[in-house]
């Protein structure tokens, strides 16, 4: 692909489309009783997925586009701890109190900033309140940095078997550069501890694009990470949005490499990884070729959700904590993100849903588009468009979009199946965009698409 191509599309601000409509489509007019109604139903068609947003870290990387809360102290967790078991109460009463669950994933901030009673104790509520398969994969994300042994065999005792470990860089100049300063020794002391307490797959997230950073750190960022053997890697291009995240402005914006250097970056880290025995997976994904991802990716199954591409094949997710985003067979729905807000609506016997939106027939099916292009790099538009009930001619016609990026052979087309050109698949959201129909209509700035 020619640098003119890198630089007209990798620069153009893309969402990552781990759903659909994506989150600035959410609308206030979508509330708890919608919510409420979709809970009804919740697990009657099968398993669902939980999600729960522990947002609080001890220190702030200048790099996080997460929504979450910087504190020293120990009580402002345990408050929050007591409204999400709340929470758990409210969505568990809606939903029936017999919802079957298949997975369990704790995102934040930093989950593992919990003490080991109030991590064991929020385990217990949620076995309480939902009926956990055998063999419900339980998944937690952890910093590293703060991660202590004991709650390493806290996690082994109460199920967890996925751990997904923030690394970034190894590059000293680039951890000063984020305010992120993280040896190989605590990771290695991290991962080798989950291990041995029966956590059976590892992942190691890394980030391109971050100031000050160079082809040859992003090398020897993989070869160090590669030593330990992690299951899979996630590799996030940075997306520096400082109106949105105010933090960010501590971030030099002159150090920044520029989208043609981003593409460098990801690239190297993709062959690295490579030689060093992963698969690639989708956009931004490797993994060992036994892993489960892997395996899911070879036969189709993949799937592509609020934490990237996944062999989680639940189409519910429930969301709990504050700015949490549910999803339905109805549409998706998200929590109040200010924490004293979504405390009040809790106390007031009232789930905290903020926003959502109901799907209509048409964005299912744009849904499905976008997700078999993330996932696969092509999509079969006369199928899917069948299988809906519509004709696949009012996606291709009159999409300007569209048409640009097949005359400039980012994306090729026969008989309705679109296929991204094999050396532009690091531009697939710009594909992807091509067939969202809100987008441009957000009002809303989002990451560079390379």
């Amino acid at each position: 692909m020619s640098g003119c191509m890198i630089t007209k599309y990798g620069n153009a601000p893309l969402p990552r489309y781990t759903s659909y409509p994506t989150a600035p489509a959410f609308s206030a007019a979508v509330g708890p009783d919608e919510y409420a109604k979709g809970l009804a139903n919740a697990g009657k068609a099968g398993p669902v997925s939980v999600y729960l947003h522990v947002p609080f870290c001890r220190s702030m990387c200048w790099y996080c586009g997460c929504h979450t809360t910087i504190t020293r102290q120990d009580a402002p967790v345990l408050k929050y701890l007591d409204v999400i078991s709340q929470e758990i109460e409210l969505v568990s009463f809606a939903a029936g109190n017999d919802v079957p669950v298949k997975n369990v994933h704790f995102g934040g901030g930093t989950p593992t900033i919990m003490n080991l009673r109030e991590f064991s104790a929020l385990m217990a509520k949620l076995r309480s309140a939902f009926r956990f398969e055998a063999g419900a994969c339980i998944a937690v994300e952890i910093d590293p940095r703060t991660l202590t042994f004991p709650m390493v065999e806290t996690l082994g005792e109460n199920g967890v078997d996925r751990a997904s470990l923030g690394v970034q860089s190894f590059d000293p100049i680039v951890q000063a550069a984020i305010n992120r300063i993280q040896s190989f020794e605590q990771t290695e002391t991290a991962v080798s501890g989950l291990r041995a307490a029966g956590v059976a797959s590892v992942n190691f997230d890394l980030i391109y694009g971050l100031p000050k950073q160079t082809v040859q750190s992003c090398i020897e960022t993989v070869s160090l990470a590669a030593q330990l053997r992690p299951d899979r890697f996630a590799v996030f291009g940075y997306a520096h949005i400082p109106a949105f995240k105010k933090h960010q402005r501590l971030i030099d914006e002159t150090s920044l490499p520029d989208a043609s250097q981003r593409n460098e970056q990801a690239e190297a880290i993709a062959q690295e990884l490579e030689r060093a025995g992963y698969v690639r997976i989708g956009l931004d994904h490797f993994a060992l070729p036994d892993d489960q991802l892997a395996v899911a990716a070879r036969n189709g199954t993949m799937r592509r959700n609020f934490q990237g591409y996944t062999a989680d094949d639940c189409d519910t997710l429930i969301g709990l904590g504050a700015s949490a985003i549910g999803r339905l067979p109805i549409g998706y729905m998200q929590n109040h993100v200010p924490l004293g807000l979504y405390a009040e609506r809790v106390a007031s016997g009232i789930l905290p849903t903020a926003k959502g939106y109901l799907l209509t027939e048409e964005d299912k099916l744009r849904a499905k588009i976008i997700e078999s292009l993330m996932c696969d790099f092509e999509v079969d538009l006369g199928k899917l468009s069948k299988e809906a009930g519509f004709d696949a001619g009012f996606l291709i016609e009159r999409n300007e979009r569209l048409g640009e990026l097949l005359a400039d052979g980012v994306a090729m087309i026969s008989e309705d199946r679109i296929v991204v050109s094999q050396d532009a698949r690091f531009m697939v959201r710009a594909v992807a965009a091509a067939f969202d129909a809100y987008f441009g209509s957000y009002g809303r700035k989002h990451s560079k698409a390379a």
